[in-house]
């Protein structure tokens, strides 16, 4: 840990307290807490799956969630009710913690990402996962980490700069990516992303790292089709005109959404407040965008 970690963990933490005070699990999801998909003796690797019960049997598509917090913060706790409801929508859903900076350099985060994905291979039919429709999601770092593994599982060039293999059979038929950071803004001596990054790159976020990690570089024509969301008080806005212009260059199907307006100021992350009508309008609209390569 560290005085920066320290600082994102504790803000972030009253924050999402009050977001989810009083919440429970629905009466209409099944779940599966805590189940083992690494080795890491901290306990982060750790997940779990949400179905709705009437689909009790039934082979249903994936959502897998990739949780945000600065690459800092976060685990699957603080996404569950935001996962229990895309479940609600008809999905399988995955929750699950990854390894956070500083203890953990990056691409550790990446890493854990691969172990989840061979993970749902593997339990496939424990869990009863449509292996051919499978979606994921990610929001704010959380966003950057789905962006990185998508252009991992399609572009062989990029998946050739990590060391591990996407598990066979796996295919992401789609994403949503939510407030996302797709390229490290390196301007401004007090740049919080670039204060970050000195704690999550190896090498303190040298140039050539803040390249390597950049999400537009990887996409390819083949790249996954991709809901890309953000809000008018989102402090990450300016991030996704750059990625929706890369969609377009690549010919790659793409919905792009900004929500709110002036009245309705909607920040960062917004979606992730399940108990609002906003976070159900995005949410409907994105797994009605998933829905739409279910066939």
């Amino acid at each position: 840990m560290s005085e920066l970690s320290d600082k994102i963990r504790s803000e972030f933490k009253k924050a999402d307290d009050e977001r989810d005070a009083l919440m429970n699990t629905p009466e209409d999801i099944e779940r599966w807490d805590n189940i083992v998909y690494g080795h890491d003796d901290r306990e982060m690797q750790r997940l779990d799956v949400y179905r709705p019960k009437q689909a009790q049997g039934e082979d249903l598509p994936i959502i897998i969630s990739v949780h945000g917090g600065a690459w800092m913060y976060g685990d699957k706790e603080r996404y569950q009710y935001y996962c229990m409801s895309l479940a609600q929508r008809g999905f399988a859903v995955v929750n699950f913690t990854y390894r956070l900076a500083p203890e953990s350099k990056f691409p550790a985060q990446l890493e854990d990402v691969n172990l989840v994905c061979k993970w749902v291979m593997k339990r496939a039919g424990r869990f009863h996962f449509d292996t051919e429709r499978i979606f994921a999601v990610g929001d704010s770092a959380g966003a950057h980490l789905l962006g990185l593994y998508a252009a991992i599982c399609t572009n062989p060039a990029y998946a050739a700069k990590y060391d591990f293999a996407v598990p066979e059979g796996f295919a992401l038929t789609a994403i949503a990516l939510n407030c996302g950071v797709y390229r490290i803004p390196r301007e401004g001596a007090d740049n919080m992303t670039m204060l970050i990054m000195k704690e999550l790159l190896p090498e303190g976020g040298t140039e050539e790292e803040l390249e390597s990690i950049d999400v537009l570089n990887g996409i390819t024509d083949v790249y996954p089709p991709v809901f890309c969301m953000t809000s008018v008080a989102d402090h990450q806005k300016a991030q996704a005109p750059a990625l929706v212009q890369k969609l377009m260059e690549n010919n790659v199907p793409f919905v792009y959404r900004v929500f709110g307006d002036k009245v309705n100021k909607l920040g960062h992350v917004f979606h992730c407040d399940v108990k609002t009508i906003d976070a159900a309008q995005c949410n409907d609209a994105e797994c009605d965008f998933f829905r739409e390569f279910c066939f």
